[in-house]
């Protein structure tokens, strides 16, 4: 599974992703090798969105939303915001479940329009 975190600069974006990492690796139910994370600049995340399944974007730049959905919708991919009280206290496990759902929902209404 490919998560992509966008931020301004990456900084306080990569700390959240270590603490995902961390989540993973000490997980009995999820398996690091499964994961590919990624933290970068949100204007990079046309560059990177080719099979990426969960796109998570800091606080800081939420105004950034709209752009973020140009990118990701066109190819059927979710994206979070994630919660300032979560990014602040880099609750790396409550950002992989939103990441989770986010990918599962996504999945489900694949389906849905598959089956229309």
């Amino acid at each position: 599974m490919k998560i992509v975190l966008a931020c301004v600069a990456g900084l306080s974006t990569t700390m959240m992703m270590d603490s995902m990492k961390s989540v993973i690796k000490n997980s009995q139910k999820l398996n690091l090798d499964d994961f590919t994370l990624m933290a970068i600049p949100v204007e990079q995340l046309p560059a990177e969105i080719e099979g990426t399944d969960v796109v998570l974007l800091g606080p800081q730049v939420s105004y950034k939303s709209d752009f973020v959905k140009s990118v990701t919708e066109p190819n059927n991919i979710p994206y979070v915001i994630i919660d300032k009280e979560t990014y602040g206290s880099m609750d790396g496990a409550t950002v992989i479940k939103e990441a989770l759902i986010a990918k599962r929902k996504q999945e489900i209404k694949n389906r849905e329009m598959e089956g229309n």
